[in-house]
C-alpha cells in the first residue's frame, strides 16, 4: 500500500487548508483512513479517523474545526481543517489501517503551518 499526500502548507490563524491522502496498491475490504500529526517535540497523535462504514473519531482539539471524510472508490481521505489555530502546527500523517490485522501503512507526512 502507497499513501499520497497533498494539500499542506502554510496559511494564517483562522484560515482553512484541506488535505488530500489517496491509497493504492492492496488495498483490503476493511480498513480505515486517517491523519495523525507530530508537532516538534512531541509525540505523534491522531487527529481523525474514519472507518468504512462511515464511524468517524476525532482529538478533542480538533472537534467542530475539522471533518474529514472519504471517496472509497478513488481511496481518498480528506481532512478539511477550518479555524486553524497555532497548535495546529505540525506534519500531518495519513494513515490506512487493516482493521483485520492490525497493521498500518503511513504517507510521507505533509506541513502544515499556522501563523499569527
Amino acid at each position: 500500500v502507497q499513501l499520497q499526500a497533498s494539500g499542506g502548507g502554510l496559511v494564517q490563524a483562522g484560515g482553512s487548508l484541506r488535505l488530500s491522502c489517496t491509497a493504492s496498491g492492496s488495498i483490503f475490504r476493511f480498513n480505515a483512513m486517517g491523519w495523525y500529526r507530530q508537532a516538534t517535540g512531541k509525540q505523534r497523535e491522531l487527529v481523525a479517523r474514519i472507518t468504512t462504514g462511515g464511524s468517524t473519531n476525532y482529538a478533542d482539539s480538533v472537534k467542530g474545526r475539522f471533518t474529514i471524510s472519504r471517496d472509497s472508490a478513488k481511496n481518498t481521505v480528506y481532512l478539511q481543517m477550518n479555524s486553524l489555530k497555532l497548535e495546529d502546527t505540525a506534519v500531518y500523517y495519513c494513515n490506512v489501517e487493516n482493521t483485520n490485522s492490525g497493521r498500518n501503512y503511513w504517507g510521507q507526512g505533509t506541513q502544515v503551518t499556522v501563523s499569527s
